[in-house]
């Protein structure tokens, strides 16, 4: 009987290098390598005879080793290859194997062997390209079957974790299962231990289906009672229950110079009722590119900077910060509200001229363009800031994480904003939240409203099944007065009539973004060359009379919102720049984007960038350059809707492409059924049905364990 508590250290014949491959795979004990699960299966299941074998497909079989031989090919890269021939009743066929020299010696003449492997045609004769092989005296382990095949590392094969996995279920082994007997029951699940030998040792395909149904339901279940879990106890806390002071408001809204959209009033009445009550809101607004989030959270934080308590603002970036200060600033030029930004390169305050602050005499002069400001923006030490913040001197702080620095206190913080809280690493996003429940806010046993913001459309099964803890408000509606951005899918033969349009454009005084693909970390000093070698060729050959600014990703944050800046100022014309460019960015006067290799992003990515033009009153253009055959493309050509378009990149790539699978910290077959709306409908009420009856999991201690493991690994909003 083996103890799958035991550590893999303890496992016989396990080398040090192993150990350190399985623990970067979270593998840490033998319980943790059985629920290392298969992420696919080769089909090798079909013995055939060596006559009856057909090129191009996989094929097992079974015969006698008749010669082996081991040489070096003629090739530059003169790789080893171990050859042997392989003969049963039928005829014969030649094997071939690379770099593997070993081979030549484990692999004896007259043994009779079982290969499994694609079938090609060599310069003489039918091959077997380097076979998976076993002596068929052998139980099927790598061939002759379903083979699993597993996340691997380096050092760390799949035919490795098979010997092992194997050996690990003809030992036997107990194992207790956390899923309620009555659900399995209910659900018509199979029991855990059947389960896992369906998934490693499937016979049929309906085995490892059966297996995937069960894995499947388990995870989302342990998200689903997480999440609702942390709604009930988020609803448990007290929060300030804030007023409407002289309908305030109603008042602000009435006066702006535009009519907000249904959805802005929809989602405005739901924010500001929140704040009404003594629990602590916590509210996901979830608006397309250009909804107007932040008039909405304008408006809530007019309602609570009126009350007399203090909003703090949070964006991901110092670019996306300083533009939220000039936002709020020229909204709230009128008011007598205290602004400040907090980042580690600025500490500036903004008020009104009518302003008490205004006796304070340690300010220096600090300038900002702002168009139409009439509010006086000064620099100031960061002690200094901080005490005002702490004294209730400001109203509203904006800034980036460094607002959850521990010098950082409140008098009487009574709402957190946080924007872009997808641009948050997973990790942030948890302490963000765990933040506001710790800050120090100057409110005794209260803790501040909670409104994030994304920009991001978000599918509604991936809604369901992440964001269950969150209320949801939807922005799905464009202001009246915004124009539907052109967009084009660009063929080759076409480029030279693109940059024209742009150069009519700019000498209208237009300007344009031009994108270029940033595909991994790895790869980000050749990309960052990429631009600048982009930059110089439209800087020589395409423009030469126009002003061309750069960015990317090796800049330092000062650099970028210095050329931000610039850009926004016009002192560009054309901004060249990597996939960095900020989500948010408000350049009214950009209206055209140009995207180079288009079909290296997704399409929510895609949709993004195009929403970093058409924020003005011009018609505005984006223009993909790339594969023009690509089907996926015209995606963009025929929706504007980013909820359209974030439901089509869901179904094209997958949950793991749209979410960013290290982001999303889930598990593989959660992420593979984030699509299936059937299962998280079921696995949500099971889990409220479990709740109502017991709700801390007293009686349920498998589970309340599972869910610690599972806490740990997964972090939600």
């Amino acid at each position: 009987m083996v103890d799958l508590e035991q550590k893999i250290e303890e496992m016989s014949g396990i080398r040090v290098s192993h150990i350190k491959a399985l623990h970067r795979l979270g593998i840490f004990t033998l319980k943790d390598l059985v629920f290392h699960l298969p992420f696919r299966y080769e089909d090798y299941s079909k013995v055939v005879p060596i006559s009856e074998v057909i090129i191009g497909e996989q094929a097992t079989v079974i015969g006698k080793i008749i010669s082996v031989n081991a040489r070096r090919s003629w090739t530059k890269r003169k790789m080893q290859l171990t050859e042997a021939v392989i003969s049963d009743d039928s005829g014969s066929i030649q094997a071939v194997w690379f770099n593997q020299r070993y081979l030549a010696g484990a692999l004896k003449e007259g043994k009779e062997i079982r290969l499994s492997g694609k079938i090609i045609l060599g310069k003489k004769n039918l091959s077997i390209s380097n076979p998976a092989w076993e002596f068929s005296s052998r139980d099927a382990t790598h061939t002759g079957r379903l083979v699993p095949i597993y996340p691997e590392t380096e050092g760390i094969t799949s035919k490795w974790i098979r010997w092992q996995i194997g050996n690990i279920f003809q030992n036997d082994f107990e194992i207790d299962d956390p899923l309620p007997e009555k659900i399995v029951e209910k659900l018509n699940l199979h029991d855990l231990k059947k389960s896992l030998i369906f998934a490693h040792f499937p016979k049929t395909e309906n085995h490892f289906k059966i297996a995937q149904k069960r894995f499947a339901f388990s995870e989302m279940f342990l998200l689903q009672l997480k999440s609702l879990q942390i709604r009930s106890q988020w609803e448990n806390e007290s929060a300030v229950a804030i007023k409407d002071k002289e309908n305030i408001t109603d008042e602000f809204i009435k006066g702006l110079p535009f009519e907000l959209t249904s959805a802005q009033k929809k989602a405005t009445k739901q924010i500001l009722s929140d704040l009404e009550k003594s629990h602590p809101m916590n509210r996901l607004l979830n608006g397309d590119v250009g909804s107007g989030k932040t008039i909405v959270a304008a408006i809530a934080a007019l309602k609570v900077a009126s009350a007399g308590h203090q909003v703090a603002i949070m964006a991901p970036t110092e670019v996306l910060a300083l533009q939220h200060f000039e936002s709020f600033c020229k909204i709230f030029k009128d008011y007598n509200i205290n602004i400040s930004l907090l980042t580690n390169s600025y500490q500036l305050i903004s008020h009104n001229k009518n302003s008490d602050i205004k006796n304070l005499k340690l300010f220096e002069n600090y300038k900002l363009k702002i168009e139409n400001f009439s509010r006086n923006t000064t620099k100031v030490k960061r002690d200094d800031l901080l005490r005002f913040i702490k004294e209730m001197k400001m109203s509203i702080v904006i800034g980036t994480h460094a607002l959850i620095q521990k010098d950082v206190q409140f008098g009487k913080l009574a709402l957190v904003i946080v924007d872009e809280q997808h641009r948050f690493g997973v990790g942030q996003r948890a302490f963000l939240q765990q933040q506001t429940t710790e800050i120090f806010d100057g409110v005794k046993n209260k803790i501040p409203h909670l409104l994030t913001m994304t920009a991001t459309p978000i599918p509604r099964t991936l809604t369901m099944a992440l964001f269950g803890n969150l209320d949801i408000s939807l922005l799905d509606e464009m202001p009246k007065n915004r124009k539907e951005i052109i967009t084009r899918v660009v063929p080759a033969i076409e480029r030279k009539k693109i940059y024209d349009f742009v150069r009519d454009q700019i000498q209208q005084g237009r300007q344009t973004f031009v994108i270029l693909p940033l595909v991994e970390q790895s790869k980000a000093m050749s990309e960052v060359k990429a631009a600048v070698s982009e930059h110089q060729r439209l800087s020589e050959k395409i423009f030469p009379d126009l002003k061309l600014g750069l960015l990317h990703g090796r800049l330092k944050s000062k650099e970028k919102e210095e050329t931000m800046q610039a850009f926004k100022n016009k002192e560009y014309d054309i901004l060249v720049s990597t996939s960095v460019v900020e989500v948010g960015v408000d350049i009214s006067n950009a209206t055209i984007m140009i995207i180079e290799d288009a079909d290296r992003f997704g399409l929510s990515q895609l949709h993004q960038f195009r929403g970093r033009v058409g924020r003005g009153e011009h018609q505005s253009y984006c223009f993909l350059f790339g594969a023009s055959s690509n089907a996926r493309l015209k995606t963009m050509e025929k929706y504007s809707s980013g909820f359209d378009i974030a439901e089509k990149d869901l179904k094209l790539r997958g949950p793991g492409e749209f979410l960013g699978s290290r982001q999303s910290g889930l598990p593989d077959i959660t992420m593979e059924n984030l699509g299936n709306i059937k299962l998280i409908e079921i696995s949500r009420q099971e889990a409220l049905n479990l709740l109502k009856t017991d709700s801390k999991l007293e009686n349920h201690p498998l589970l309340q364990k599972e869910l610690e493991k599972f806490k740990k690994n997964v972090h939600l909003e």
